[in-house]
């Protein structure tokens, strides 16, 4: 019998485009609190929740998210949902992790936030997501955790732990505009993140 305690090893899941501090500054605040020890950043390969939009190609994404956690020695970065073909579901990616022998003895921590915490109804294999991973509801602006608890069944609220953080109102959306409207991203994003979208000409597209 394996008596060693398990490794708490953090889930940050997003299209991540772009990557921000944001998300940057949630991963590192449930490290923390948290005692992870280490936080897997993985992009999106095709987010069934956003066919309706156009989103990056995978490879520019995954080179932001590494160019964005290179310098935090507890931060990761998989390919994991990119490199698996048709659309990427929570459930299939824990159950892949799972089989990964250097994940043999590990307790799973999904980071993303309240907004996306009160959809999860819609995700699929939502019970067994519940069993397979902790999810971590981190505070996002308009949204409240006593919202959750209203909106969500006991079973769903009690089963999520919840994380204040500071709030930095960036988002995704914002930033795209931003960078189409040739406004600055600076101090938005990491200036690695920044000089890869200036020199790809990103987002750039009417």
């Amino acid at each position: 019998m394996n008596n060693c305690p398990k490794r708490k090893i953090g889930i940050m899941g997003g299209t991540f485009d772009p990557i921000h501090y944001g998300h940057l500054r949630a991963a590192d605040e449930a490290h923390a609190a948290l005692g992870l020890s280490e936080v897997i950043f993985i992009p999106t390969g095709f987010p069934p929740h956003k066919k309706e939009h156009k989103v990056s190609s995978a490879e520019n994404r995954y080179l932001m998210t590494l160019l964005a956690t290179t310098d935090c020695p507890y931060f990761s970065v998989s390919r994991i949902e990119i490199d698996r073909n048709g659309a990427s579901y929570t459930i299939d990616t824990l159950n892949d992790l799972i089989a990964m022998p250097k994940y043999t003895n590990a307790e799973f921590y999904f980071i993303t936030g309240l907004d996306a915490v009160m959809n999860i109804l819609t995700w699929k294999n939502t019970g067994d997501v519940l069993k397979t991973c902790k999810f971590v509801a981190v505070s996002r602006f308009g949204y409240t955790h006593e919202r959750v608890e209203e909106e969500l069944s006991k079973r769903l609220a009690d089963a999520i732990i919840h994380l204040e953080i500071p709030l930095l109102a960036i988002s995704s959306t914002e930033l795209r505009d931003r960078i189409k409207n040739n406004r600055s991203i600076r101090f938005l994003v990491p200036p690695l993140v920044d000089n890869f979208i200036t020199k790809n000409n990103l987002y750039k597209e009417t």
